[in-house]
Parts: structure tokens; C-alpha cells; sequence
């Protein structure tokens, strides 16, 4: 019973998923049709880039470079303008999570040799910041999450068409994150570089990593089939270092696969295939959006995207959905977890400003998408 509550803790979406589709599986019996639900390009495509990124983030490539951008910030507006820009554009190409991953706990090591109690409220300020900026600007490339990934390659949309759609709700966001850096007190900090992964550097590994994403890349743009993206990743990943494959999120890649089966299986029952076309007939957006505030934003998209012939609606909703609640978006959690293992955190006055923030932000961003 510890194990699986231990296990129901640190993956809650998987075992939601896996309830679902046991639940489903009552009523559409397991058969060889539960392999056509699979999209199989997701799966590659995921596998190949969180493994890309594990091996860049392993040999220290993402900490170095944020070192380095940090060294001349001497103020909480500053640090927090720079570190919410880094994660706004490499979210885009490392996927929101691993961005927070990143980088968070790098702006927590900087304020952890701060004395000052407004440095506290500067802190969670800049988290928040960073957390917002990650889920936004991942949105702008296909590769920047999971649920870009599933829409591009379920609904064969293209890179171009993508940042075509999401690249004004980019623009006001960034915007809006930049006036937010008007939130923070003021206060000086000492920001010092980050040397912990300064001897890890491999050029080998470096270089297969980037192929590993280069080809991933070509992968979405549909100029590479996806059997050699996989193929070549499980080669060049085994190059760069074997340790990689035990970095790899396979739990994610589960929760896929479960989501896959029980979205598949709702089709399958026209009853409940018809009440959903119905509810979402006209209103793709803003169901996409509760949805993700409910079931977080990729689970929403899997689920939606079997009744919905509105790709762009929806990908807008799902986007714009992970603000919001800590679940909208797991990577928000993720960020969270990070904050509250300080020594000094305040976790419920970080809960508050985030929740306010959230759906402060996702308000304002609903009402562009109501005039776009």
C-alpha cells in the first residue's frame, strides 16, 4: 500500500490515465483496434527529444549557459527579466518542463545567498515569472511540449501553420511578462556562477544530442519518417552516453499510451462520442481551455482532439489552458516542488500570486483570442 501511494503521488496523471482506460476497457473490450489508437509518431517524437534534452542537461550545457547569462545581474528586476527571457525562448526548443527544470533551481541558488526578506518575495515573484513565461513560450514550436507535438502530428499540421496561430498570443505574453517584472521588490543579490557541472562537458555527447534534435525537428516538419527519427535517436543517444535512456520520462510516455487507448475506446461508444461533439460544436476553445484546468493540458488535448475537426481552436485552448491551475500545466507543478523544498519557502503565499497571476493572465489572453 506505501508503494502505491508513493506511486499515486509522484505520478498522478498516469494513474488517473490508467483508471480511465481500465474503465473503459469494460465497455470496449481489449482487441487489435487498441493499436490503431496509438499514434505512433507522438511516441517517437517524444522519446527522441526528452532524450536529446537529458543528454544536453546531463553534460551541463543548459546550467552553463544560464550561468554565464547571470554573472552581470545585480538586481531582482534584472535577474528576474533575464531569467523569465531564458525560459520563454528555450522552452520552445527543450519543452517547458525542462526548462523549469533547468533553470529554476539555478535562480534559487542565486537567492539562496541573499539576506534580505523582500529577496523572499522577489523569489517567488521570480519563479512565478519563469513557471508563466516556460508554458507560454513553449507554445510557439511544436517541440516546445508535448500536447504541440500530439496536435501537429494527429491533425498533420505543419511548423509554419502552428507559430502562425500561436505567434500573436506569443507577442502579448511576452509583453505582459515584461510589465510583471514591475511586481517584484526591489533588492540586490549577489549572482554567482554555477560551477557544479562545469567538469560533466562532453563535446560527443553535445553533438549527438543536437542531431538527436536536428532530426527530431525534420521529423515534425514531415521531412524525415519517423522510423529513422527513432532509429537514429536510439543510435546516436547510445553514442553520446548510455546513461541517457535511464534519464528518458518513460512514465510520460505511458501516460500517452493510456490516454491513447481510453480517447480511442470514447470514440468507439456513440453515445458518448455524440454528447461530446455536441458540447464542443462552437465552443472548441473554451472547453479546451476548462479541460486543461481539470485534466492538465495534454491529457485535454489527447481526449478532445478524437471529436474535433478544429485543430486550431483547440490548440489555441489547450495552449492557452496550461495558465490557470497548478494542473493546467504539469510543468507548473514541477516548479513548485522545486520552490518548496527551500529552506525558506512560503508556499502559500507562492500558491496565492501564482493563482492570482494565473488566471489574471489567462483572462486577459481569452479576451485577445475572443477578437483574434
Amino acid at each position: 500500500m506505501n508503494t502505491i501511494r508513493f506511486f499515486w503521488k509522484h505520478q498522478p496523471v498516469l494513474c488517473i490515465a490508467a483508471v480511465l482506460t481500465l474503465i473503459s476497457m469494460f465497455f470496449v473490450p481489449p482487441s487489435l483496434h487498441y493499436f490503431d489508437y496509438i499514434n505512433a509518431n507522438t511516441l517517437i517524437l517524444l522519446f527522441a527529444l526528452m532524450g536529446a534534452v537529458a543528454g544536453l542537461r546531463m553534460c551541463g550545457v543548459f546550467k552553463k549557459m544560464a550561468s554565464v547569462l547571470t554573472q552581470k545581474c545585480n538586481s531582482s528586476r534584472r535577474l528576474a527579466f533575464f531569467m523569465m527571457t531564458i525560459c520563454f525562448i528555450m522552452s520552445m526548443f527543450i519543452t517547458n518542463d525542462v526548462a523549469l527544470l533547468t533553470f529554476v533551481p539555478i535562480t534559487l541558488l542565486i537567492y539562496s545567498e541573499s539576506s534580505e526578506k523582500s529577496c523572499n518575495l522577489a523569489l517567488i515573484w521570480t519563479v512565478i515569472l519563469e513557471t508563466v513565461a516556460a508554458n507560454l513560450g513553449s507554445m510557439l514550436l511544436p517541440t516546445g511540449n508535448p500536447q504541440n507535438i500530439y496536435i501537429c502530428s494527429f491533425y498533420s499540421m505543419t511548423p509554419s501553420e502552428l507559430i502562425q496561430v500561436l505567434l500573436p498570443y506569443g507577442i502579448i505574453a511576452y509583453a505582459l511578462l515584461c510589465l510583471s517584472i514591475l511586481l517584484l521588490p526591489k533588492c540586490q543579490i549577489d549572482a554567482k556562477e554555477d560551477k557544479a557541472t562545469s567538469n560533466k562537458f562532453s563535446w560527443k555527447t553535445t553533438i549527438c544530442c543536437i542531431l538527436v534534435f536536428i532530426i527530431s525537428l525534420l521529423t515534425v516538419a514531415g521531412n524525415v519518417p519517423s522510423l529513422f527519427c527513432f532509429i537514429s535517436a536510439i543510435v546516436l543517444l547510445a553514442i553520446a552516453s548510455p546513461r541517457i535512456f535511464i534519464k528518458i520520462d518513460y512514465m510520460l510516455l505511458a501516460t500517452f499510451v493510456c490516454f491513447f487507448i481510453f480517447t480511442g475506446n470514447l470514440g468507439s461508444i456513440d453515445q458518448i462520442r455524440n454528447l461530446i461533439s455536441q458540447i464542443l460544436t462552437d465552443h472548441e476553445l473554451t472547453i479546451s481551455i476548462l479541460c486543461s484546468q481539470v485534466f492538465s493540458n495534454v491529457p485535454a488535448a489527447i481526449l478532445l482532439s478524437g471529436f474535433t475537426n478544429e485543430a486550431k481552436l483547440l490548440l489555441t485552448g489547450v495552449n492557452l489552458g496550461g495558465l490557470g491551475t497548478p494542473i493546467a500545466s504539469m510543468a507548473s507543478l514541477i516548479s513548485f516542488q522545486l520552490y518548496s523544498n527551500e529552506k525558506h519557502e512560503l508556499s502559500g503565499k507562492y500558491m496565492v500570486r501564482f493563482l492570482i497571476y494565473n488566471f489574471l493572465l489567462l483572462a486577459i489572453l481569452y479576451v485577445v483570442s475572443l477578437i483574434l
